[in-house]
């Protein structure tokens, strides 16, 4: 009788083993790692923040009342996940909470997909996200140079828009404020 080798689940211990150029997630008790995006993915990351943040949680030129982060540590439930951004409604997560995670899902998030890890982004992940509730999803690719969004209806995710090159983009949650999708690609990003 031959015995199937025992396999080992992950655990936080092995994140924090990770040198500090790497990113790690625990998705369904296996480690994934990989090394910090690309300058192009950083730069849309960044941007996408911007056009997000000012109106959204700064109130300007929009309605405030979110709270938003970068790369923030999710810990949901079993897992340990780490979107791009991720947007909170601020009566939801007040006050912030003192730890180096967060274990309130957000109501929106953003991923920036790179060839490394955009699989891992469209499947499990994006099946945690609907399993706590995240109510809206944003795909950006720098390299196809385009977003989909997706709205979770029950247990669901459902295709609400796409966008690509210089489109004009309004889109759940944030459909009283539209921006240039261009704004994110760094060859096409505007000048002072």
């Amino acid at each position: 009788m031959t015995l199937a080798p025992k396999v080992r689940i992950a655990t936080h211990a092995d994140i924090e083993a990770l040198p500090a150029n790497v990113v790690g997630e625990l998705v369904h008790g296996a480690l994934y790692a990989h090394s910090r995006p690309s300058p192009r993915h950083g730069r849309a990351a960044m941007n996408l923040g911007s056009e997000v943040n000012f109106p959204f949680e700064r109130g300007l030129g929009g309605p405030g009342g979110w709270i938003f982060m970068v790369e923030p540590e999710l810990h949901l439930g079993r897992h340990i996940v780490v979107p791009d951004i991720a947007g909170w409604k601020a009566e939801r997560l007040t006050p912030l909470p003192d730890t180096a995670f967060i274990e309130t899902p957000p109501d929106w998030l953003a991923e920036i997909l790179s060839p490394s890890t955009q699989a891992l982004d469209r499947t499990s992940k994006l099946g945690i996200y609907a399993e706590y509730g995240v109510g809206h999803c944003w795909y950006v690719d720098p390299i196809a140079r385009t977003l989909e969004v997706f709205a979770l209806a029950g247990k669901k995710w459902l295709l609400a828009a796409t966008f690509s090159d210089d489109d004009p983009v309004t889109a759940p949650p944030f459909d009283v404020h539209t921006f240039a999708l261009n704004v994110l690609w760094p060859d096409d990003a505007p000048t002072l």
